[in-house]
């Protein structure tokens, strides 16, 4: 079954997209991309096939590499100040044109989009396969079929959630409409993670665009070169429906151009730990804009004892492996009703040997490599705390046939269980393929675990009773809750996605994270214009009248008093306040003489 997965995710998801191909109009327009320098054809010139030696001094230059054989792939410039504002600035400009495109001009660009992605998603996965390590049925899973869902949500979806809405006018407004208009920003910004380099660029972008603004993107320093193919992608298919230059730009570099980004744009996304989360709140807070965090987390995976184990276990693997180890809202945290914990165990344990990680891109891995360099290292350090502490490991996968030179870049999924929450594994984010197993003995006690974490992403409850897994999901303190699943909210691309605590807040995904792109302005006017028009009743008018306040005290009551027979009294008296000939002001005091 391990061997049979990942070939029929991969041919259900290529499936999925061709059927997709189908729905797209005729006459949507193919683009040509440019992608003779990321191709792997095996021939690389020595210039780029040599292994590279990672210097840990930030230079003007940012150093790209493939994880899985550390070869070196280019490098491209870390942007300096100045740099950033004049391609904010082209934005900007760019933005002030495409504010006036119409919807049809709009989902013209996502079909276009749409069409290259489902004809070239061989091409998108192995360049994000060589620029984090990642296998190519995880691309296709994070980035992919992700990324074609946001699309055809925003095509089915996206003009109805930001054209004007109606609302209530309330009581004493019957003679108004009131309704919420959505304006675009401008120029939003998006400093993005690596782990999932097309869709991370892609999800800020297609909801900015088509939401009117435009957007300038910080990828990390650890994807840039997958990131720079991806903006060519773009920029065909804008260029293909006429859009204006610099609307979607891609900029490179590392915390200075960062920094220089959110002090130039009207939104910042950020996609990254909480710890630059923090330091890019304080830099918005100088120029009072929105900011949008998505930041780390350390999701419960919670396991009753009436689930199918075979079924659960593979799902655990899964979501602690997902994308090599380099999890976005990944499984952390496994607990496991005590019933059936030791045969849990030994599933999952069956399971992750037999797993192997490998360069995915040179032969048959079911897991690739970590993309950051010295993260091992972390991984590590995490698992030795856990074992000086009472922890045991019961299994691990293997390494296969991997470069001297890349060594360090694997860390084998691997089981522990006897785990507890002093143990730093259990508290901090790991970002690894790591899979720490403790027992529970009753659901009030799997809740309390689950919520004793500084992080608020997500979680997963499993339990033959789908009554009981939503009661116990209800419980935990997060923004993501999957009943019997594991990160399928994600592929339900109307939904908001986000977390709380050290996991961020705001939202991104979904009608929430489409309007987060807005300037959501509430407007008023009169119902039946120029018929009726607001007019100031005379007991209140300048100068006030004796019975002004008596006046409010009625109205006050005729409108919100909770008897129909005491609001009928006192529009009654309403009426007669307004009736009456003579509504003088309150007599001043006679002024003294001497």
């Amino acid at each position: 079954m391990a061997f049979w997965l990942p070939i029929f995710v991969f041919a259900a998801a290529y499936a999925i997209c061709k059927f997709l191909l189908l729905l797209i109009p005729s006459n949507v327009p193919s683009i040509d991309v440019d992608a003779s320098d990321v191709w792997d054809d095996g021939n690389q010139t020595k210039e780029n096939s040599f292994i590279y030696v990672p210097s840990r001094r930030q230079t003007d230059k940012v150093q790209c590499y493939e994880p899985a054989t550390m070869k070196y792939l280019g490098y491209f410039p870390a942007l300096k100040p100045d740099e950033v504002k004049e391609r904010v600035a082209q934005a900007r400009k760019a933005q002030k044109i495409w504010a006036k495109s119409t919807f049809k001009q709009r989902r013209q660009f996502l079909r276009i989009l749409l069409k290259y992605i489902i004809e070239h998603q061989k091409l998108i996965c192995e360049v994000s396969s060589r620029d984090t390590g990642k296998t190519m049925v995880d691309a296709s899973l994070g980035e992919i079929m992700t990324t074609c869902e946001k699309i055809t949500w925003l095509l089915s979806e996206g003009e109805k959630w930001l054209k004007t809405e109606h609302r209530s006018c309330g009581r004493s407004m019957l003679h108004k409409t009131a309704k919420v208009e959505f304006h675009p920003l401008g120029v939003i910004g998006a400093i993005v993670s690596w782990n999932y380099p097309f869709h991370n660029i892609f999800n800020p972008m297609l909801a900015a665009v088509f939401s009117g603004n435009s957007i300038v993107i910080k990828v990390s320093e650890h994807a840039s070169w997958s990131g720079c193919f991806y903006l060519r992608i773009i920029q065909a298919a804008l260029a293909a429906i006429g859009a204006p230059e610099n609307l979607v730009e891609v900029i490179t570099g590392f915390a200075e151009t960062g920094e220089a980004l959110v002090a130039s744009v009207d939104k910042i996304i950020f996609v990254g730990s909480p710890g630059v989360g923090k330091m890019i709140m304080r830099n918005a807070a100088d120029t009072l804009i929105p900011v949008t965090l998505e930041l780390g987390g350390k999701d419960a995976f919670i396991v009753c004892e009436d689930v199918d184990v075979p079924h659960v276990a593979q799902i655990a693997v899964r979501g602690a492996l997902q994308s090599s180890g380099q999890n976005c809202a990944g499984a952390e945290r496994f607990y496991v009703h005590k019933d059936i914990y030791s045969s849990f165990v030994a599933e999952v344990v069956k399971i992750v040997k037999s797993v192997t990680a490998g360069p995915p891109l040179l032969g048959k891995y079911d897991m690739g490599a970590i993309c950051m360099q010295e993260h091992s290292e972390k991984l590590q350090s995490l698992v030795n705390d856990a074992l000086n502490k009472g922890a045991e490991i019961v299994g691990r996968g293997s390494v296969g046939h991997i470069g001297e030179g890349a060594v360090d870049q694997y860390f084998p999924p691997t089981v522990i269980v006897n785990v507890n929450h002093t143990m730093k594994l259990m508290q901090e984010e790991a970002f690894g393929p790591i899979l720490p197993i403790m027992k529970f003995s009753s659901d009030e006690e799997a809740v309390k675990l689950a919520n004793d974490s500084k992080y608020g992403l997500g979680c997963a409850v499993f339990s033959g009773s789908q009554c009981r897994a939503k009661a116990i999901a209800s419980q935990l303190h997060c923004g993501i809750a999957a009943i019997n699943d594991f990160a399928s909210n994600y592929m339900c691309q109307s939904l908001p996605f986000g977390g709380v605590k050290d996991s961020g807040f705001g939202r991104f995904a979904g009608v929430e994270g489409l309007r987060a792109c807005c300037l959501v302005k509430s407007v008023v006017e009169d119902r039946w214009w120029p018929l009726i028009k607001t007019k100031i009743p005379k007991p209140i008018q300048y100068p006030i009248s004796e019975n002004g306040f008596g006046f409010q005290e009625s109205l006050v009551e005729a409108l919100y008093g909770l008897n129909i027979w005491d609001r009928l009294r006192a529009l009654v008296d309403v009426l007669k306040i307004i009736s009456e000939k003579n509504h003088s002001p309150p007599k001043k005091g006679k002024k003294k003489t001497d």
